[in-house]
């Protein structure tokens, strides 16, 4: 008998965390998965294969997580830790410290280095090839006007959003200051910044239903550029009821992307065209991460009540992985006037 096709929100993967999802990324070598959660854990998933490969329990919450290689990643951890993790040994140790929670984690393929982010208010870079102990492996710290609440990388530039809406940009080969320290064109909190794949800025977005687009050329062509956009709304009864836009993914092939709110849907845009190209069914709960696979061709979606209306009884966390189609993120090209009508 033929297997029954996967439901519209994709393939459930079986042994989700146990508590929210803070975070999921899909390796750049393969279709395996990395999820970090407030359960203390971080798993690594086949995600073709929909298997629990490997698990990793911490001393405290989990709030990001990143692959090194294949067989590695590194985590960040609200027990002020930040970890390297050997998936195929199953051993762990510890890269170093902050002085508050660890809440973001990136690792650069241009510098080899592991950056790291924390409610401590500083950045952190450390070179995960020296030998072990916090010591040795600390490359520098930098002092952030507020906790970091999220970070994204593209080739040597870092961006830094904070909290009080400051965005500090740097370049990884010069660390001692930051590059452009800006504001946040957005009235309300910073929920999620991710860089464009092409390097040429970021989409920054808000608690308050919205997206900025953002360009690092600072010159009035490159700033005019910009702009916001409202999101993850609804109306009812004449009112307008908004949701935080918790997550930001750009597809790898056609620089379109994804973004996830507390309404628990998932929608498609085209930045350069201004448009929405798809809207995905809703997710049982609020998205609280989203992760497009090397290739594009799947997209991992975390259906995790992230606690924007305070303790509640919601929906058990998820993760959904689903194969993409190109009609669902590929620029619908521009139609031109006909001239001759």
């Amino acid at each position: 008998m033929a297997s029954a096709p996967p439901p519209s929100t994709g393939r459930e993967l079986l042994s989700p965390p146990t508590d929210g999802i803070s975070n999921l990324r899909f390796s750049n070598h393969s279709d395996h998965l990395l999820v970090s959660s407030w359960d203390k854990s971080v798993r690594l998933y086949d995600a073709t294969a929909n298997a629990l490969r490997g698990e990793f329990m911490h001393g405290g919450a989990v709030l990001d997580c990143c692959f090194h290689d294949d067989t590695s990643g590194f985590s960040a951890s609200a027990d002020h830790t930040v970890r390297r993790l050997v998936f195929n040994y199953n051993r762990e140790d510890v890269l170093g410290r902050h002085d508050g929670p660890v809440r973001c984690i990136e690792y650069s393929y241009a510098t080899g280095q592991v950056i790291t982010g924390s409610w401590d208010k500083t950045l952190k870079c450390w070179d995960p090839r020296s030998s072990s102990g916090q010591d040795r492996s600390l490359v520098g710290t930098y002092t952030q006007p507020e906790r970091v609440y999220s970070m994204s990388l593209v080739g040597n530039r870092l961006v830094v959003a904070t909290a009080g809406r400051h965005v500090n940009v740097y370049d990884l080969r010069n660390m001692s200051q930051p590059e452009q320290r800006r504001e946040s064109s957005l009235k309300y909190q910073t929920r999620c910044v991710r860089c464009y794949p092409n390097g040429t800025g970021y989409a920054l977005s808000s608690v308050e239903g919205r997206v900025a687009m953002e360009f690092f050329d600072l010159s009035e062509t490159g700033q005019s550029k910009k702009y916001a956009f409202k999101c993850h709304r609804k109306s009812e009864a004449g009112r307008d009821i908004v949701y935080p836009v918790n997550a930001i993914a750009f597809h790898p092939i056609y620089g379109t992307f994804a973004t996830g709110g507390c309404d628990g849907y998932v929608n498609v845009w085209d930045g350069n065209n201004k448009k929405r190209l798809y809207q995905y069914t809703k997710y049982p709960t609020s998205i609280a991460a989203l992760s497009f696979s090397r290739d594009g061709r799947l997209l991992a979606v975390a259906s995790s009540y992230t606690y924007e209306e305070g303790d509640k009884t919601h929906e058990p966390d998820a993760i959904f992985v689903r194969s993409v189609n190109e009609v669902e993120v590929k620029p619908k090209p521009k139609m031109l006037p006909n001239p001759a009508s």
